[in-house]
């Protein structure tokens, strides 16, 4: 029998479904009337109608794909080359495994076989001799109880009496080891497993805990970590060339859902992750304090208001090619002449790759003439293709030329200053971490989980980016070495 809520929901979904049908019948009237209406008109007014069935087409278009259809970006274009010159395909074979241990077995023969098949003499190893073939074993994690016995020491005059100090800990009497701690925290916000998954599995290797004690741990150790996070932001803010984005993230403190925002901000080797309640300017100036460079970013508002108020402070706003793509890559499928300004921002793209090619020492002084010789020419393509243009302005290309039209100032900023990039791909990838976490946890029980996740986010990113495995680089930082962003070369040297 379902249950109340499993009838809520069908009941939801049978209502939702009926205004979608609905709502396509009353548009594919309305696409017959304008249909006949054309076979009528000349003229202008025939451009005007081929431009309103158009946009009829896009909204039926949407509807079914917002229920059927996939969210992937990718598109073939004239930049995108074939198979030829990319490395093969893996298969799913073995490995090399450059890192795991090995460890050898050897096999011997059982004495009733150690008899020659053909003259029944005895066989006899062959010094050095193997045939060798490698397979992938698992050992299992398991987990002990550690009695720590603090030796006491006395005078004999019986005035001074001392005991030898224990292990460090995240809180004083704390039940768990340090590496405890960083081995949830990484399992939850590294790979995205949720604390009751992780009782459930530790309930099978043995440990009896409950996902409350889990959460103290991770609590425990996010406070441990704060300089370390502190540290990491300001580190991120003293680059010239910043990414900014924020995501939503669900707050569900005390039965009530609230909708937070996490804002990240990203340099070329460091991430950090600030967690709000709005979306406003008050926060975007929280986020960014007393910045002064150049800011890449999607457009939103939030940005612009603030760099209206410090007008004068050295806070420069660039904007990115990437989100423009997506406009115009949501308006392909209903006006194929989208298509030109895509392969258009594949050739953008294509330039700053090419300059990757050069050395490290050369490498802005290469991408500084690609861009002057080679981009400034494809951007004023793109000017002129936008203003020849005609669509609905509610349309989904309408929107698109209207959005990089609105933008245009801080799109061509990049061809100044070749520090700038393109886009905001780096922050986008930081925030997928996030994402993830969103979709399997969905969100954070409390203010203090909030800023937690935020917290390990950022560290994990940040270790990522610097090459350091996340869980070695937490349980160093919990051991006491508060890294900063100038000894982390150092210890990922050393891990």
């Amino acid at each position: 029998m379902l249950n109340l809520a499993t009838e809520t929901d069908i009941e939801r979904l049978r209502q939702a479904a009926l205004l979608l049908e609905q709502e396509n019948a009353r548009l594919f009237c309305r696409l017959e009337t304008l249909a006949a209406e054309l076979r009528e008109a000349r003229g202008e007014e025939a451009r005007n109608l081929q431009l309103e069935i158009a946009h009829l087409r896009e909204q039926l278009a949407s509807r079914t794909k917002a229920l059927f259809g996939d969210s992937s970006e990718w598109r073939p274009c004239a930049e995108h080359k074939t198979d030829e010159g990319k490395e093969p395909r893996r298969g799913h074979g073995p490995r090399e495994q450059k890192v795991l241990p090995i460890v050898e077995v050897t096999h011997e023969l059982d004495e009733s076989y150690q008899a020659c098949p053909s003259c029944s003499g005895d066989l006899h190893p062959i010094a050095g001799q193997f045939e060798e073939a490698d397979e992938i074993d698992v050992v299992e994690r398991s987990f002990r109880v550690v009695r720590h016995k603090r030796q006491k020491y006395r005078c004999r005059c019986g005035a001074g009496i001392e005991t030898a100090p224990g292990p460090d800990k995240l809180v004083a009497g704390g039940g768990y080891s340090n590496d405890f701690a960083v081995d949830v925290t990484t399992a939850k916000l590294a790979d995205h497993l949720p604390l009751e998954r992780q009782v459930r599995q530790m309930a099978r290797d043995g440990l009896d805990v409950d996902s409350s004690t889990l959460w103290e741990q991770t609590w425990h150790l996010s406070r441990h970590l704060l300089p370390t996070y502190e540290a990491n932001h300001a580190h991120v803010l003293s680059s010239n060339v910043i990414a900014v984005d924020e995501t939503r993230w669900r707050l569900m403190n005390k039965g009530t859902l609230k909708r937070w925002r996490v804002w990240p901000v990203a340099q070329e080797d460091a991430v950090s992750h600030r967690l709000l309640p709005s979306r406003s300017t008050e926060a975007a100036r929280t986020v960014l304090g007393d910045y002064a460079g150049v800011a890449t970013y999607d457009g939103y508002k939030a940005y612009d208001a603030l760099s209206r108020e410090r007008e004068g402070s050295g806070l420069t706003l660039a904007h990115c090619w990437a989100h423009v793509r997506r406009k115009f890559f949501e308006a392909g499928p209903h006006y194929p002449e989208a298509g030109a300004m895509i392969d258009r921002i594949a050739q953008l793209y294509a330039i700053e790759a090419e300059a990757k090619r050069a050395s490290p020492e050369e490498r802005l002084a290469t991408l500084a003439a690609l861009r002057a010789k080679r981009s400034k020419p494809v951007l004023d393509e793109i000017r002129n293709w936008l203003m020849t243009q005609r669509a609905l302005q509610r349309s989904a290309l309408g929107k698109a030329i209207a959005y990089t039209r609105g933008l245009w100032p801080g799109l061509v900023r990049f061809l100044a200053d070749p520090k700038i990039p393109l886009g905001t791909n780096s922050v986008e990838r930081a925030l997928r971490g996030v994402a993830v976490g969103r979709k399997n946890h969905y969100g954070s029980r409390s203010e203090r989980g909030a800023r937690a996740a935020a917290l390990f986010c950022s560290l994990i990113e940040w270790a990522k980016l610097c090459g350091v495995e996340p869980r070695a680089y937490l349980g160093e930082a919990a051991r006491g070495a508060i890294l900063r962003p100038d000894t982390l070369a150092l210890a990922r040297d050393a891990m």
